[in-house]
């Protein structure tokens, strides 16, 4: 069959959120290391997408503060600095409490099934040792509590918070360290699923709070 002719383009929305997913994950997952600077023409032959959306995903990274940009000049990769990640984790941990809180008086039965089997997927990836797959787990344990509170606020909060943990989640969910957190999902669905609201929030808001001894501490003076 001959290449179709006319395609209309993908959505620019779409390059521009593919184009800062791609990038995003890169910097995570290490491939794009700190300090690494980030050219346009480089991108676009890597992403196969035009300027604009680059520039566009480059900004939301800057906003995350996972990229630093110089403008005329350079955008290089940050380091984790620890007093960015500590903000982060706080308004996550924040915005995590309030999510379960408003979702634990409309949890069901397909609620607490669909919580058992992220959390199970959470512990296999552990057990494996795959921090991908874990993060992933990760996020569909809590993403029940989003999906269910319906608050799109939170949502687009989260989205700003979150990237400049995951590095720190990579890092905890390749080691056994990271395996305590399978029962303290366990903790929070019993609390959810028995309605007990204020308990089930402190211990999301718990979860998030033990990224904490993997932040690095600032050299003094």
């Amino acid at each position: 069959m001959p290449v179709p002719e006319n395609v209309p383009a993908p959505p620019r929305t779409l390059l521009r959120e593919d184009a800062y997913r791609r990038l995003r994950d890169a910097i995570v997952d290490g491939t794009l290391e700190p300090g690494e600077r980030l050219r346009d023409a480089e991108l676009e032959r890597w992403l196969g997408v035009s300027r604009t959306p680059i520039r566009e995903a480059v900004a939301r990274l800057e906003q995350a503060g996972l990229v630093h940009t110089r403008p005329g000049r350079s955008t290089v990769v940050t380091p984790l600095d620890s007093r960015a990640a500590r903000h982060a984790q706080s308004v996550a941990a924040a915005l995590h409490e309030l999510a379960t809180r408003e979702a634990t008086p409309l949890l069901g039965e397909e609620h607490a099934g669909a919580l058992e089997r992220a959390n199970t997927a959470f512990a296999d990836a552990l057990r494996a040792g795959d921090a991908d797959a874990a993060i992933a787990a990760d996020d569909a344990f809590h993403g029940v509590f989003l999906d269910v509170c319906d608050n799109p606020l939170l949502r687009s909060a989260l989205e700003r918070s979150t990237p400049l943990l995951r590095r720190l989640e990579r890092t905890r969910f390749s080691t056994l360290s990271g395996r305590a957190s399978v029962a303290q999902h366990e903790r929070i669905a019993a609390a959810a699923l028995a309605g007990d609201a204020e308990t089930a929030g402190r211990l999301a808001r718990e979860n998030w709070l033990t990224l904490d001894p993997l932040i690095p501490v600032p050299p003094a003076g």
